[in-house]
């Protein structure tokens, strides 16, 4: 097997996320179908979200992408991802997004740095691990809860 070019990985990603911002910007989730999205991940894709956030745990397959994504549509009513930054190429390639968004149950506004390490394997996305820099904020935000000091 040949290890995927850092081209792929690359065209893969941009693809997907020019794929997520056409999906979201026609409805997203419930609306939208996740037909948009489902060329750029492999049927058994895994999204592993942090426990502590609302949309926390292992999402699998393109059903589960599609649960995510209807968990994130209940816990935030804007999620922009604002700025992208390839920090490292290849079959496993990593993502610095710095996103501003809006939770849905406080109506309370964050900006906020992901960190995503996302492997590709034959033209398609297969895990998918972001790392959040406070899930704490975030999970506030999105349940009501008064910030910790």
């Amino acid at each position: 097997m040949t290890m995927p070019s850092t081209t792929d990985s690359v065209t893969v990603l941009t693809g997907m996320y020019a794929a997520e911002a056409e999906y979201l910007a026609t409805g997203g989730p419930g609306e939208a179908s996740f037909d948009l999205l489902a060329p750029f991940f492999a049927p058994n894709v895994e999204l592993h979200q942090a426990d502590a956030l609302p949309y926390g745990g292992t999402w699998r397959g393109h059903n589960g992408m599609t649960q995510f994504f209807l968990a994130m549509r209940q816990a935030w009513e804007t999620f922009d991802m604002v700025e992208q930054e390839f920090l490292a190429t290849g079959e496993t390639t990593v993502v610095l997004t710095q996103v501003r968004a809006r939770a849905r149950a406080t109506g309370r506004e964050l900006s906020f740095p992901i960190l995503q390490t996302i492997t590709v394997k034959d033209g398609q996305i297969t895990e998918v691990r972001p790392f959040y820099w406070d899930t704490q904020a975030i999970a506030d935000a999105c349940a009501g809860s008064a910030p910790t000091s």
